[in-house]
């Protein structure tokens, strides 16, 4: 279907009819996008917000041929990245469909190596850092060179054959997923992978992992070329101040320090090794760092390394301090910060300063001063280059030395360094880490808040939404949530707060051990998967919580009367087992025979797997998923966040708690015709500071009938509600609510807004 809004752009729709909800959300977007401004989206679940920003953002830059849009999506996982470049492909159709030659447009997703080579020798290599050290060492313009002169030095044939293109090499319009972008590789015998970088600046859209936008190591080569008349999307975004902390936090331990002597020992013995043979070469690399870095964008793509960590506006284009110019001097200078952080590791307490002391005492102790510290990434960077090293994956160690020394020196606050001698769940084993932990999410955002027009932050569970404009210190021209628009009320949540005996059920700590809690959540389950039909989900609040749950029900019999019923499957810590637990409990539904899933909330199932349909009928939260509050990087940034924004720590907490909750049991509903419930097993969430901070669409069905539950007054509601699940239903939705809007619906609804 196709429609306008305001009259100025033609939305081309690859259905016949669209959601109320996906129609407003378009408006609103269209609203950011002509303002030039941010905005902040709240859509529920299984309401097709992907497909909604897609159309919208292709069809406001084919009204605007003059000036169009780039559109950079940005997804958490490679799953999220291939079903969001299909569901493109799909729209992409019935725009050449409906306007021909017009509509061509040119889309891709961009992967690490490990998911782009082709090249069988490298890409066979088990992790991602040995793949991209593989293919250095068959790309780097040295090894290209001596291959010119010696056929016996092996390169990359794929990479040789896009080189040989040269302009030649280009993508023909189309929408490319990985899969697409390998196979046309092989067909031309071109590298994918370069193929795909290369082309990055010319493509309309552009789907990739949030790392490449945000953190600035991977953002300093990718996304440098990006113009700004870009709109950059952030999909999944609820945890989206935990990645760019993460991107810019560094640990320290005492493997990474030995690792980091050994690379020093390694680049010593290449630097007397170039004085005796080719004194020259270090010559002109003193020569150049003289003059400043700024000669970094000239490399050849095959050399280029990750970028500074600190954010680019803040390295200066000047010249690298003067004692750190000549190699062997520079290696001396990272062996005193090696010895340093060594001697600081030796510790029985744990400590914590922020940046500015750390450096003074740095300067004191060491004798290196902040100008140094700033440049180490840079001049490690430059080093490696003129001793031509190609195996990066071995010298991962000194790169995460020389990362932690720049990011040192290059802010003052916003962060603080914490040396813990032990893990605390552990205090006997002596395991002493130094963490460089940032606590201000929006240093790492920031850039991509100035530089592009428009950025958009849409997820499911955004709620509170005010509190993520203070996280991310930016200022939403839009900011929205919506609800979901339903024939029937398919989603039934309810707050259980007691077992069939009366008694309070809570993981809070005290609590959380009591025999009676751990009888009353078995009984739950245990009455619950006696009629609920198919799939049920459980979540946990951590693994150590699930493991003595789980062993506490085996003892007292009632996991053996569960598996009567239901067959139990687990999530467990490692991917493979986890992957195939879930096949065997999709084949467990499959079939009707019916399956428990133990989960844990923040694990990779809470965050990317979808429970759809008769996967998944309920989803029981057991307990609320606070973070472990006696961390002491939590403790250090609730303090910041309490001093630069004044975020209470309480507020911080249950709101980081509960968009978690939320996030779990939002896995259930993945579409309209879709129903399941949802249960909420704690006695704090009819608390209403607690049970407020939910998203919109979860509050809007959860009634004050179902807020103070027991046992077997959820069973009755849940047979009831099955019940009427099972009758059939209208599915456009009659009398006051529509829940499928036609062309014509669209028409009378932009009348009456004009």
């Amino acid at each position: 279907m196709k429609f306008e809004i305001d009259g100025d752009v033609t939305v081309y729709f690859p259905y016949d009819n669209i959601y109320p909800e996906q129609y407003a959300y378009m408006v609103d977007l269209k609203h950011a996008l002509d303002a030039k401004g941010h905005c902040l989206l709240e859509m529920p679940t299984g309401t097709g917000k992907t497909i909604a920003l897609l159309s919208l953002i292709t069809s406001y830059s084919l009204s605007k041929p003059s000036n169009p849009v780039k559109l950079i999506y940005c997804t958490r996982t490679v799953h999220e990245m291939e079903k969001t470049l299909a569901e493109l492909k799909r729209l992409h159709k019935y725009q050449l469909e409906q306007l021909g030659p017009a509509a061509k447009m040119l889309a891709l997703g961009l992967s690490s190596r490990k998911n782009l080579c082709i090249n069988p020798e490298v890409v066979s290599a088990e992790n991602r850092d040995s793949v991209d050290a593989g293919c250095r060492k068959l790309t780097a313009s040295w090894v290209r060179a001596l291959a010119a002169e010696n056929p016996n030095i092996k390169t990359c044939d794929y990479f040789e054959g896009l080189e040989r293109a040269g302009a030649d090499a280009v993508l023909p319009p189309g929408v490319y997923t990985l899969q697409d972008l390998r196979a046309f590789g092989k067909q031309k015998g071109w590298c994918p992978y370069f193929l795909a970088r290369h082309m990055v600046q010319f493509a309309n859209v552009i789907v990739y992992s949030y790392q490449y936008m945000l953190d600035p190591k991977v953002a300093g080569i990718i996304s440098k070329e990006m113009q700004k008349e870009s709109v950059v999307v952030f999909d999944e975004a609820h945890n989206i101040d935990n990645v760019c902390i993460e991107a810019l936090s560094v640990s320290v331990r005492r493997q990474t320090l030995e690792g980091a002597t050994r690379n020093l020992n390694k680049m010593t013995q290449e630097i007397n090794r170039f004085k005796a043979t080719d004194e020259g070469r270090l010559r002109q690399e003193y020569n150049r760092l003289v003059e400043g870095l700024a000669q970094r964008g000239n490399l050849p793509i095959s050399d280029t390394w990750l970028s500074n960590p600190a954010l680019p506006d803040d390295i200066l284009k000047e010249a690298v301090p003067g004692n750190i110019r000549r190699a062997e001097h520079f290696v001396s200078v990272l062996r005193r910060l090696i010895q340093y952080l060594n001697g600081r590791l030796d510790t029985e307490n744990v400590e914590k300063e922020g940046p500015v002391s750390f450096q003074h005492n740095i300067y004191k102790e060491a004798g290196i001063d902040q100008k140094m510290l700033k440049f180490c990434y840079d001049r490690l960077h430059s080093l490696m280059l003129t001793l031509e090293i190609t195996d990066t994956d071995e010298f991962l160690h000194i790169q995460t030395i020389c990362d932690f020394a720049t990011l040192v020196g290059t802010y003052s606050q916003g962060f603080s360094i914490i040396i813990e001698p032990y893990d605390e769940r552990m205090p006997s084993i002596p395991d002493p880490v130094l963490q460089l932990s940032c606590h201000d999410a929006s240093l790492a955002i920031k850039p991509v808040f100035q530089r592009f027009q428009s950025v958009v932050i849409t997820s499911g569970t955004l709620s509170p939404i005010d509190l993520y404009p203070k996280l991310l210190n930016f200022h939403p021209v839009v900011s929205r949530s919506f609800t979901m628009s339903l024939t029937r009320d398919c989603i039934c949540p309810m707050v259980l707060t007691r077992g069939s005996d009366q008694l309070p059920v809570s993981t809070k700590f005290d609590m959380r051990s009591d025999l009676g809690v751990v009888r009353n959540y078995g009984r739950l389950l245990l009455e619950m998967v006696s009629v609920v039909p198919d799939g049920i989900v459980c979540f946990f609040v951590s693994y150590s919580y699930m493991d003595q749950i789980i062993n506490s029900w085996n003892e007292t019999g009632i996991l053996k009367e569960i598996m009567l019923h239901k067959l139990v499957f687990i999530e467990t810590q490692d991917v493979v087992e986890t992957t195939l637990a879930l096949d065997n409990y999709r084949r467990a539904c499959d079939c009707g025979r019916g399956a428990v899933f133990f989960s844990v909330a923040r694990g990779k199932v809470a965050e990317g797997i979808d429970f759809d349909r008769h996967y998944g009928r309920l989803v029981i939260m057991f307990g609320i998923p606070f973070q472990y509050t006696l961390s002491k990087i939590l403790l250090s940034r609730l303090d910041y966040l309490k001093e630069t924004f004044q975020i209470k720590e309480g507020d911080f907490l249950t709101f980081d708690a509960l968009r978690q909750a939320a996030q779990c049991v939002g896995r259930v509903i993945r579409s309209k015709a879709d129903y399941g419930m949802m249960i909420f097993a704690d006695k704090r969430y009819s608390r209403h500071d607690k049970r407020s901070k939910l998203p919109g669409w979860i509050l809007s069905h959860l009634r004050d009938a179902h807020l103070n539950l027991s046992t077997d007054m959820a069973l009755h509601i849940a047979k009831e509600f099955l019940r009427k699940m099972a009758q059939p239903y209208d599915k456009t939705g009659s009398g006051g609510r529509k829940t499928l809007l036609t062309e014509e619906d669209l028409k009378e609804m932009g009348e009456t807004r004009m």
